[in-house]
């Protein structure tokens, strides 16, 4: 029996309705058992099992009312999940899957993934069912401010700090931040990708597609490649795609396909990102509308993104994306490198192929680390009372994640795991949170 097969069954016990929880839980334990061997004094503290069970978890109901004048009720979460090394800090999410394990689940890889920035923040993680898509700005901000009159009772500058997500963008930042004004009568930095004019920080909007494709350049060009000249694939067209896009295509790939829900585009001249920016960022469209000014462009209905022969693909939409059938297909492509820019969107059995096929395959908690690293800047930013340059934040940006790519490599190494970036990171992470707990005593 291994060390830690008692966690995954208190974790099934406590959870058992958690499936995304649960399977961000196994991960993480996979990669850790040679540390319980290691040391025992983890297990003797508790450390564990205090690490698979959130310090607070708070769910309350939102009200507001739509421009019909009916009142509307969505759900509303924030898990403060781990604070050993520095406040809460984690995004929200606005969007109708959203649900307890999946907040659990978000706010547990964000406890590695702060660790291993380098940077003072804990793990947490919060949002709401409710869908911005389609609804006035008027809507959204009831919303907000409905939801912020709840949560502002939990959250703080040095408490817990939170940012966007999916479905959370520079107008909803706005209007909770707003609302947290007006309740505590204080300007703090309690929330982070704030506007530029108001406490933002330069480089925030493209801070996690950037880092995704510098970490992704540091594992190649750790094995003597890079992405010059590479097919990319690129899922979703939100902001860490779009920027993703643009990173690897200054590095010198050719991105040739993105997609959104309904579908994917596919451009063998590689993608014109001005063309998507303005179908998602100013006018909030489809993806399929690309093909309209690229007749070489085609759109295909579906899922199938995954298909088009790549040398690297960053799966950057949302979670459990990937699944083996993908896997199968990309590795029968000839992929090198599978980068994640969202949370868990490969499954266990894709992450499986891929190491067992020799392809390069880093976790998210690593590679898409960036958003939270620049978030940690803007922090820093905010307390200094100071506004750093878009080229001095990039250039901290592409250190971290450098230092962030060394530490997982090399971690891998120290416990005979070499190219396994999964258990490198996960161990890395965990360590820096485990020593930190350890110091405090059984809080």
């Amino acid at each position: 029996m291994a060390k830690l097969d008692y966690i995954k069954e208190t974790v099934l016990r406590r959870n058992p309705n958690d499936a995304e929880f649960i399977q961000a839980v196994d991960e993480v334990l996979l990669s850790l058992e040679k540390v319980a061997q290691k040391h025992p004094e983890y297990i003797e503290n508790g450390i564990f099992e205090r690490l698979i069970e959130p310090e607070r978890q708070i769910v309350f109901r939102v009200p507001w009312v739509d421009d019909n004048g009916k009142v509307q009720v969505n759900r509303g979460y924030r898990v403060e999940f781990n604070s050993a090394i520095g406040p809460y800090k984690g995004g929200l999410r606005f969007h109708p899957s959203v649900n307890l394990s999946i907040i659990k689940f978000l706010g547990f890889e964000q406890c590695f993934k702060n660790a291993l920035t380098t940077l003072p923040m804990g793990g947490g993680k919060g949002g709401s069912d409710f869908d911005p898509k389609g609804k006035s700005d008027g809507e959204v901000m009831r919303f907000c401010q409905s939801f912020m009159t709840e949560l502002y009772r939990h959250i703080g500058q040095f408490t817990d700090v939170p940012a966007g997500d999916i479905g959370v963008g520079g107008r909803e930042i706005g209007y909770l931040f707003g609302q947290y004004k007006r309740i505590q009568n204080e300007f703090t930095g309690v929330l982070t990708g704030k506007g530029l004019t108001w406490g933002g920080s330069l480089a925030r909007t493209e801070a996690t597609g950037y880092g995704l494709c510098y970490f992704t350049e540091a594992m190649l060009n750790d094995k003597q490649d890079s992405f010059k000249g590479k097919t990319v694939i690129v899922s979703g067209s939100g902001n860490v795609a779009i920027y993703a896009v643009e990173k690897a295509t200054q590095l010198g790939a050719r991105v040739v396909a993105m997609c959104d829900s309904a579908g994917y585009i596919y451009d063998k001249n590689g993608i014109d990102l001005d063309t998507v920016k303005n179908i998602k960022e100013v006018r909030r469209g489809r993806i399929k509308e690309y093909v309209q000014d690229h007749a070489d462009a085609q759109y295909h209905e579906g899922t199938g993104i995954w298909s088009i022969p790549c040398d690297i693909a960053l799966p950057c939409a949302t979670q459990n994306e990937l699944n083996e059938q993908d896997a199968e297909m990309l590795i029968k492509n000839g992929v090198k490198a599978v980068c994640e820019g969202a949370n868990m969107p490969c499954t266990p059995k894709a992450i499986e192929r891929f190491q067992t096929n020799h392809v390069l395959y880093a976790p998210g908690k690593a590679s898409n680390a960036g958003g939270v690293a620049v978030s940690g800047l803007e922090m820093s930013q905010n307390s200094l009372r100071m506004a750093w340059s878009f080229e001095e934040v990039d250039e901290k940006l592409q250190q971290i994640m450098n230092e962030i790519y060394r530490t997982v490599a090399d971690t891998a190494k120290e416990y005979d795991m070499e190219d396994n970036f999964m258990a490198g990171a996960n161990i890395a992470g965990f360590l820096k949170v485990a020593q930190a707990m350890m110091s405090q005593g059984i809080v």
